[in-house]
């Protein structure tokens, strides 16, 4: 039994650690992307149009992933659009988190009237179909990175605000509240010293689900041309362009798509380990 809750541990500290490298290795990247870029994103050259990859036959050892339709390097175009994506996963995941999980937390601990509004205000809202309110909202607003984010809050916050008001209620009926209260703490102080500590596991698992998630919005819109400039690198924009060229041009689809499903895939998996390693009940 010893043996085996090891393993597990090691599993966990493994995808862990695999998944923190990935995205630490992204931040780098965005940071120093005009450094780190081989090329400009920008910059055509019709001449140079559809080469493969270094490994392929017919390649051009300047362009490491190849190039698009227009002779766009494919590397550099990846590496200017982890700027986007991760700007989009970390505002939008904050500023989602903060609302939702301050009102979640506001109608689980104080309940009453307060549970009451905040309640029916997010059924009100998840009325309305979140796809479609996206695309209206840009449409309203205009294309841009604002508006990415603004779609991502107003739409996402639901999702926080219900789980951590589950959570919050939990926790509020454990014994250690009452002795908080009892012990002549008020309530405010207790929500944010008993309660928050022990919903924040449940808080930093939804955040790191909640930046995949706005990674893949951002991708979505820019596959419809509702993101940013149809000029400037996004992976969704990438991934609609080599779906139209798959059959001579495969590697302007499959590797930008390939640094989606990992930079998703990571988020998902850091958030498990983070649970397993900080939750208190877990442990």
């Amino acid at each position: 039994m010893a043996d085996g809750r090891a393993l597990i541990c090691r599993r966990a500290g493994l995808r862990l650690w695999l998944s923190l490298g990935w995205l630490a290795l992204l931040v780098v990247v965005a940071v120093l992307a005009p450094w780190v870029a081989p090329k400009n994103p920008l910059e055509q050259d019709l001449f140079s149009g559809r080469l493969p990859p270094f490994w392929v036959h017919g390649a051009d050892p300047a362009f490491l992933l190849g190039t698009d339709s227009l002779g766009r390097d494919v590397l550099s175009r990846i590496i200017f659009g982890t700027r986007i994506a991760l700007a989009v996963a970390l505002i939008s995941g904050t500023l989602t988190c903060v609302i939702g999980a301050s009102l979640g937390l506001l109608a689980g601990f104080y309940r009453g009237w307060v549970d009451i509004v905040i309640s029916r205000f997010i059924d009100i809202w998840m009325a309305f179909p979140p796809v479609l309110f996206s695309i209206l909202l840009i449409a309203v607003i205009g294309p841009g990175l604002f508006s990415i984010i603004l779609a991502i809050v107003v739409i996402d916050w639901t999702r926080f605000a219900r789980v951590v008001r589950a959570e919050a209620m939990a926790q509020g009926a454990m014994d250690y509240v009452a002795s908080a209260r009892v012990a002549g703490r008020g309530r405010f102080s207790t929500m944010l010293r008993e309660i928050l500590p022990n919903v924040l596991p449940i808080i930093v698992v939804l955040l790191t689900l909640e930046m995949g998630i706005a990674v893949i919005v951002e991708a979505i819109l820019s596959f419809v041309n509702l993101s940013i400039s149809t000029d400037d690198p996004t992976w969704g924009g990438m991934i609609s362009e080599g779906r139209t060229s798959i059959h001579q041009a495969w590697w302007v689809l499959v590797f930008p798509l390939i640094t989606l499903f990992l930079t998703v895939l990571s988020f998902s998996q850091l958030g498990e380990g983070l649970k397993d390693r900080f939750d208190p009940v877990l442990r």
